[in-house]
């Protein structure tokens, strides 16, 4: 018989003395949080929020001490829910995790199953987190527009901001997958050839959009966008969007405050779509990787994604908030070399 695992290796976050601290400690399993499912971590990701939780911004870590990682997936090691059994695959995004539940840079985790769905199926742990909330966040955009009347043969490109970061990468593939001519916004000239690899038929440089204008419309140019940036540059968006097109808002990266005017609202009748991908209920969390599973790319998800060990966490913690991680990074919890 295997003896049964008592201690694990976390990233613990503290507040001693109302000062930040972060380290990778050993843990007892007696530690975790009370919770209807436990799950062996194989894989966590690095996402903005993640990058914020281990470098010490605010806004984040909502109580202390907190593991963070708002995602992560593994194998059920015991459940006393009727939903999942030891041995069964599972993702985790969200939900509060790595927020106000100890979450993902972690060997292992316990949490209820109303968080958890079960990895779809032709898509391996370490696929599943290089999607991450940054894909799922791609996806729920894509599905937004999609409620809102794009299609494919819908007249003019779809617009992705911050294309060569994490949700951006993902959006771009999965457009372009569905048929959609898909613009990308980028301040990084190095990554040109791989947003097209990934199916841009357009290049835009980030300082375009960000440029000021006196106008409150600008000509039509996009049939809906997906931002991930926020200020200046989703205002300019707005402006430019065709009559009754849609825009998907799910990130602030340039910015929180939004100066911008009523008129794309009411003389072109434009939808601001606010994407909040940490409030999905279950039933919308089952249809988004449901989606993922058939129309993400797998090949070109393997392409924009690396793998570091969980000791490195801090460093490409810092190079998100920068800006200087293209695509999407995994966590390999239990690799430490």
């Amino acid at each position: 018989m295997i003896p049964t695992v008592t201690t694990f290796k976390a990233v613990l976050v503290t507040q001693p003395d109302g000062k930040f601290a972060v380290d990778i400690q050993d843990m007892d399993r007696s530690m975790l949080a009370e919770g209807e499912v436990l799950v062996r971590v194989a894989y966590s990701s690095l996402n903005y929020k993640d990058g914020l939780a281990v470098t010490g911004k605010p806004g984040v870590i909502r109580n202390f001490p907190m593991v963070p990682g708002i995602d992560f997936a593994g194998v059920v090691e015991e459940s006393s829910s009727d939903e999942f059994r030891a041995g069964d695959s599972v993702v985790i995004t969200g939900c509060g995790t790595g927020e106000t539940i100890w979450g993902g840079y972690s060997q292992y985790a316990r949490l209820d199953a109303k968080c958890i769905v079960p990895l779809p199926q032709g898509m391996s742990l370490q696929q599943a987190m290089a999607i991450g909330t940054a894909g799922f966040t791609a996806m729920q955009s894509v599905m937004a527009l999609e409620h809102h009347g794009l299609k494919p043969d819908s007249t003019g490109e779809v617009l992705v901001t911050g294309a060569a970061g994490g949700v951006g990468s993902t959006a771009v593939a999965i457009l372009a997958k569905l048929g959609y001519k898909v613009a990308a916004s980028t301040g990084r000239p190095e990554y040109h050839d791989y947003l097209r690899d990934l199916g841009a038929t357009s290049i835009l440089d980030r300082a375009e959009l960000q440029a000021p204008s006196k106008r409150p419309l600008d000509s039509e140019r996009w049939a809906a966008a997906i931002d991930s940036v926020g200020g200046d540059t989703l205002a300019a968006v707005l402006r430019s969007v065709f009559a009754h097109g849609s825009v998907a808002a799910c990130g602030l990266a340039g910015g929180a405050a939004l100066n911008t005017t009523v008129f794309p609202f009411i003389l072109r009748g434009v939808n601001l779509l606010g994407i909040d991908s940490p409030k999905v209920d279950k039933p919308g969390r089952l249809a988004i990787w449901s989606r993922l599973a058939t129309d993400m790319p797998l090949d070109l998800l393997n392409e924009m994604t690396q793998v570091v060990p969980l000791k490195r966490v801090f460093d490409v913690g810092e190079l998100i908030i920068a800006g200087k991680i293209r695509g999407r990074t995994v966590i390999d919890v239990n690799a430490f070399e």
